[in-house]
């Protein structure tokens, strides 16, 4: 028996958004420790709710304290039967994603063994996976192709961006022409590369057909979340009106509210994020769950190192796995720092398992946590959405 009695919740970062990719420069990490002295890590997403979900960590720590730390499956449904808006609230889901993901972590060191063999061992030899932060600061076209030169010489095979600057629900002729000169001259400097078309849940299903009719002559390889997430109406609208792939999930917070996408053919590939859809048991299941509709998997993974060693636990035991979004080529050198020791390596555009450490392959630098520790709020500026790639939300006048 290992029974979690202690529970420390951590905020780290730059609260003036100084990286890349300005939502993930906060980090909620909670740790637990059991009466046999074995430690898990989780980690939580921030995007402008860092204080709320720091304190739905405290919260349910109160049910989590106590408890057999190996009865994960137990100790989340009994989140389910306390917490009244569980199904559909973000914070919730986001801080009970952490403890699970801590209890996994915590659970393979006691039977020292690595998370992905408890959920049937190594599937896949390595990970293939795509950039994404790499094109921060990036306007003009010419702009996108110096970095993406940079992107590939560090063997990236795919990127992901948002072409479409400041547009937001509707588009007009001159940000549509922007976004069409930005991925032409992707296409033209890399044929092979593989081109992932970033809408962040931003459009109505009019400007996103009007999108999708202008770029997917350029060999897409999917359009993310092309309508606001709430429009599904308008998403079944844009199934019917092209034939771009799609990909979408990271704001579907469980696999009850995913399978809707799956039954109606809204998608062809899933993006859930196990820091936000209550955790591994959950993104695993919704994996299974898409492999009877011949659906890919591709979890969304844009926040920090805890989370994304549980995406790649995950990954390397799924047979549906599709690409791995990667974001930590592009981190701030504290965030890359947290991490001593780890499983998992990218290298040259591809993950690999290099050791077999115990639970989710981490060897945390506490010291690290301590420095970066602070109470803040993550960074705000009106001028450029909290989701943007920094300063990239504008387009070129030409």
């Amino acid at each position: 028996m290992s029974k979690i009695t202690e529970i420390e919740i951590f905020e780290v970062g730059e609260p003036t958004g100084s990286s890349a990719s300005p939502w993930s420069s906060l980090l909620l990490l909670v740790k637990i420790t059991t009466d046999d002295g074995h430690v898990g890590w989780g980690e939580a997403p921030t995007e402008l709710m860092a204080l709320p979900v720091y304190e739905e960590l405290k919260e349910l720590s109160r049910i989590f304290k106590g408890k057999e730390v190996t009865d994960i499956r137990k100790n989340v449904e009994e989140v389910y039967k306390h917490e009244y808006w569980l199904p559909m609230s973000m914070q919730t889901t986001a801080a009970l994603s952490a403890y699970e993901m801590a209890s996994w972590d915590a659970m393979g060191k006691i039977y020292g063994m690595p998370v992905y063999k408890m959920f049937g061992g190594q599937c896949n030899s390595k990970l293939r996976a795509y950039a994404n932060a790499w094109y921060d600061d990036c306007v003009t076209p010419d702009e996108f192709v110096t970095k993406v030169r940079k992107t590939e010489k560090m063997g990236f095979t795919a990127v992901k961006f948002d072409p479409f600057g400041d547009a937001f629900d509707t588009i007009d002729t001159e940000h549509i022409k922007h976004a069409v000169e930005v991925i032409s001259a992707l296409r033209s400097e890399s044929p092979n590369l593989d081109l992932l078309i970033e809408c962040h849940g931003r459009f109505n299903a009019n400007a996103a057909i009007r999108i999708a009719r202008e770029i997917e002559k350029y060999d897409i390889m999917f359009m993310e979340e092309p309508v606001h997430p709430d429009q599904i109406e308008g998403l079944v609208r844009f199934r019917h009106a092209t034939d771009i792939t799609v990909a979408l999930g990271e704001r579907v917070l469980n696999r009850n509210l995913l399978l809707r996408f799956l039954n109606e053919n809204l998608t062809d590939i899933i993006q859930p994020d196990i820091a936000n859809f209550t955790g591994l048991m959950e993104g695993y299941s919704a994996s299974t769950m898409a492999r009877s509709y011949g659906i890919d998997v591709a979890y969304h993974n844009a926040y920090g190192p805890v989370q994304n060693s549980s995406s790649m636990n995950l990954d390397f035991a799924i047979p549906n796995f599709l690409i791995q979004e990667s974001f930590e080529s592009f981190w701030p050198q504290w965030k890359r720092d947290i991490i001593k020791k780890s499983n998992f390596k990218l290298d040259n555009g591809f993950f690999r398992i290099l050791n077999d450490l115990p639970g989710l392959g981490n060897d945390i630098d506490e010291k690290i946590i301590e420095k970066y520790e602070i109470t803040s709020m993550g960074p705000y500026v009106p001028e450029e959405p909290g989701w943007v790639v920094k300063n990239t939300f504008k387009i070129h006048k030409s």
